[in-house]
């Protein structure tokens, strides 16, 4: 990624700093929920230093699996085992909830935004005999795509599915 001026270094700084206050949080705060955001703040910084050196795949996968799979399950068995502790004086409605509900209020407007005003027929297949032809594909995330979309579109769907039944089923053990 070539970006002007000082841009690299001021975001090497700043990942690395992330990088540094987040494994500090992981090894010093008491509260295990805290300590598995701190990792959180791990995994999203470890994820952009990708980005600069043009792995942008890598980097969303990254993202994804560690992210968003990893960190939630280590976060979901903290609470599953001694979340009921931290929980004991329960307010209904604090100022984290206001921020947060704004903040992912403003995520959905600015998704469905997008959604909306994206050209969705810039990308042209050409079918030739139940095989897809990608023509003008840049990188190969756009190729990873278009696979996941066509020809794994079924085993990807299935997946999902089981990942969401085992989701179902470890909430119900939970609240057990």
């Amino acid at each position: 990624m070539d970006l002007p001026g000082p841009i690299p270094d001021f975001l090497l700084v700043f990942l690395g700093s992330g990088l540094i206050l987040g494994g500090l949080g992981v090894v010093l705060l008491t509260n295990p929920i805290y300590s598995a955001f701190s990792l959180g703040l791990v995994f999203v910084c470890i994820s952009l230093l990708y980005i600069p050196s043009n792995s942008h795949f890598v980097a969303a996968a990254q993202l994804l699996i560690y992210v968003g799979a990893i960190n939630v399950l280590i976060i979901f068995a903290v609470m599953f085992m001694n979340g009921s502790e931290y929980y004991k004086d329960l307010n209904l409605w604090t100022v984290g909830d206001g921020v947060t509900s704004v903040v992912c209020t403003s995520i959905f407007a600015s998704l469905i935004t997008t959604i909306l005003d994206t050209s969705w027929y810039g990308i042209i297949w050409t079918t030739r005999s139940n095989q897809i032809i990608e023509q003008d594909l840049i990188s190969n995330s756009q190729q990873i795509g278009i696979h996941l979309s066509t020809d794994f579109f079924l085993p990807f769907e299935l997946i999902s599915i089981i990942l969401l039944v085992a989701l179902i089923g470890a909430i119900a053990v939970a609240r057990q």
